[in-house]
């Protein structure tokens, strides 16, 4: 139980991929981490993207602030493309980032770094259907499954998922 007493928030939002979603939210509470589920509204119930499976948020993005997280997953799917339009959402990215908390990239989920504007300078990695988006947001494209840079953590695709969840834990427990 590594990641007892951490708080890590991972949002949802509709079309998020299950598994990038589900893993990393029962790897955490497997460390003993309190999971906080964040969506743009609280009591929401949304489908994921393959429609087999639904996920609630407990908490509106508005109604969390980064200094009572100790990390932010961002799951990929087609939800990162609805999340990065919300102005609450980036704004926690940008606060956790400044703040330098942690914070889990996979797959798609990069669309909402890039929107949150904290990818310049930085290797990132997901789908590579995001990787001009990536380039164009300032970072540096890289190829590998998963890796830590400061305090980002990124994950390639589905596949990946065990070293993504990994070097999360690795993360949150250093």
């Amino acid at each position: 139980m590594r990641l007892k007493g951490k708080t890590v928030g991972i949002l949802v939002g509709p079309g998020y991929e299950d598994l990038e979603y589900w893993v990393p939210c029962m790897r955490m509470k497997e460390e003993g981490a309190q999971v906080r589920v964040i969506g743009t509204q609280a009591g929401k119930t949304y489908a994921s993207k393959s429609g087999g499976l639904t996920a609630e948020s407990e908490v509106a993005v508005g109604q969390i602030a980064a200094d009572r997280l100790d990390a932010l997953i961002v799951p990929g799917g087609w939800a990162p493309d609805k999340l990065r339009r919300d102005a609450n959402i980036l704004q926690l990215v940008r606060e956790m980032n400044d703040r330098g908390k942690i914070l889990g990239f996979i797959c798609h989920a990069g669309w909402v770094a890039a929107s949150a504007g904290i990818c310049k300078g930085k290797k990132a990695t997901g789908s590579t259907g995001i990787k001009d988006d990536m380039e164009n947001a300032g970072a540096t494209w890289v190829d590998e499954p998963a890796f830590r840079e400061g305090n980002l953590v990124w994950g390639r695709v589905v596949a990946d998922i065990p070293d993504f969840c990994r070097l999360l834990v690795e993360a949150l427990s250093a």
